[in-house]
């Protein structure tokens, strides 16, 4: 070592053109340091559960369309539709799965293919707020382990706002989410948990009474815009009283299938 030079150990390797890292040697080592590889960036799997919605599947999927442009990743599962709604989701989604007919078993079904950190499960008949997977990113680098979404009901009835603001409440007391809050939850915890329970019925209530016992639910204040359809359908008290009457059901033990038998 000439006078004046550092020692072997002190001294930066010599750059590297093309290359943005700088390599130290360890004291004691004639090894080099590495820094650190930057973390993978966030990557949404987005799981759709589809049922004859020929009608509105194209338009779904385009709604998530800047999505996919960032990289996140969208899955339909298609509960054998006749009516052509697989083949029409496959120009808007990265994977169209087929699977027995049952929303849990179709969600189970995506989230065993998904490739994300995190999964959402979306209704096909349901908008995300702009910037979802951001507010998703954010609640879960903060410590959350799943969460859901405020809702707004889309429809004609003056009712509906004051429905969806007695849902979020609600959720928000509970610890609870409805498949209509577009509820999301860590990949790899998911799996941990066994997934949905494959119940024709009440499988977004049962799967959110397992998690809130490990870890509450970040109830997010961007809405998403579900459709209304169903309580204009059969009417809006008619429809409250309905699900009362089934959650309360549910509650007291009765069996899911009876339950979605009295639903149906």
């Amino acid at each position: 070592m000439q006078v004046g030079q550092p020692p072997l150990w002190a001294r930066q390797a010599a750059p590297v053109r093309g290359l943005a890292v700088r390599i130290r040697i360890q004291p004691g080592t004639l090894e080099p340091v590495l820094p650190n590889p930057a973390p993978a960036p966030f990557r949404l799997s987005i799981v759709m559960p589809a049922l004859h919605e020929a009608a509105g599947i194209a338009s779904a999927l385009q709604a998530l369309a800047p999505l996919r442009q960032q990289g996140h990743e969208v899955i339909v599962v298609d509960g054998g539709s006749t009516d052509g709604t697989a083949g029409l989701a496959r120009a808007g989604a990265d994977a169209v799965l087929a699977s027995e007919r049952g929303r849990a078993r179709q969600m189970n079904a995506g989230a065993a293919q998904a490739t994300g950190s995190a999964l959402l499960f979306l209704h096909a008949d349901t908008v995300l707020p702009p910037g979802a997977a951001r507010a998703i990113e954010r609640a879960l680098a903060a410590g959350a382990r799943w969460g859901r979404f405020d809702v707004r009901i889309e429809g004609r009835s003056a009712w509906l706002p004051v429905i969806a603001g007695m849902m979020n409440l609600r959720s928000r007391w509970t610890g609870i989410a409805t498949g209509d809050q577009a509820l999301f939850v860590q990949t790899d915890w998911f799996r941990a948990q066994g997934g949905f329970a494959e119940i024709p019925l009440m499988e977004d209530i049962e799967l959110s009474r397992r998690l809130r016992k490990q870890a509450w639910p970040a109830c997010l204040k961007e809405r998403v815009l579900t459709s209304g359809r169903r309580w204009e359908r059969r009417g809006i008290w008619r429809t409250i009283l309905l699900m009362w009457w089934l959650r309360g059901r549910y509650a007291l033990g009765a069996a899911p299938e009876e339950l979605a038998r009295a639903y149906r």
